[in-house]
């Protein structure tokens, strides 16, 4: 039997009883043709990425962490430090003093969520692996580790290079030719310095410091 749908001809079998004609309309020129057993998109998926690659599993994780204050700041640093949740008052203390903040590991991980927001989180990584450095005994790690150090943040060609004078470089060129667990210490008080004058004071005005120690604050000021 032929059957026409428009100016197409269909010559396979007659379609049962409450199949509709459109069952076989995939053979119309312009249509995308359809599998019979492909599986609709899941319209509840939010896409992260162009490839849609995340699951409504991660969307729903993401809200929860939304709901946390600072749960949230510490989760959406990579590779933040293991730390337990401060008080608030342990928190007040960090806008009294730079050096009670960066005693602290959940002091180091919100300042250094700040740092990120300013184009700076290499400031406190440095830091920080200078501090792993001088914990180090071992005489062929502690060179691997100054070497690695020297490539991220003292090379000119490292994308993460910190700001260090002359001097301090050509202390470090010095002490590369046999590192020690000390090899950065002028470099690592430096910008100390640094972050404690330039970067500190911007922090303790900040959004993230003040919604930490007066929940409640950021949304009466943006309203």
């Amino acid at each position: 039997m032929l059957i026409f749908f428009g100016f197409s001809m269909y010559t396979g079998p007659v379609p049962a009883d409450g199949d509709t004609p459109m069952a076989v309309s995939e053979v119309l020129p312009g249509r995308p043709t359809r599998q019979p057993n492909s599986q609709r998109p899941n319209t509840c998926c939010f896409c992260w990425c162009c490839c849609c690659s995340c699951s409504c599993l991660t969307v729903r994780n993401e809200e929860d962490r939304r709901r946390k204050s600072l749960e949230t700041r510490m989760e959406i640093i990579p590779n933040c430090e293991p730390c337990t949740k401060p008080t608030l008052e342990e928190m007040k203390i960090w806008g009294q003093s730079f050096d009670r903040l960066m005693k602290s590991p959940a002091g180091r991980n919100v300042f250094r969520e700040f740092l990120r927001t300013e184009y700076s989180e290499e400031n406190m990584l440095f830091w920080l692996a200078c501090e792993d450095l001088k914990q180090e005994m071992n005489k062929t790690t502690v060179e691997e580790k100054a070497r690695m150090i020297y490539e991220d943040y003292i090379s000119i060609l490292s994308p993460k290079e910190v700001s260090l004078d002359s001097r301090v470089r050509e202390v470090i060129n010095r002490k590369m030719q046999d590192p020690s667990p000390h090899t950065f210490e002028d470099a690592q008080l430096q910008i100390y310095t640094l972050m404690h004058r330039d970067s500190y004071p911007r922090f303790l005005n900040s959004s993230i410091y003040r919604s930490l120690v007066h929940p409640g604050s950021r949304t009466s000021s943006d309203s």
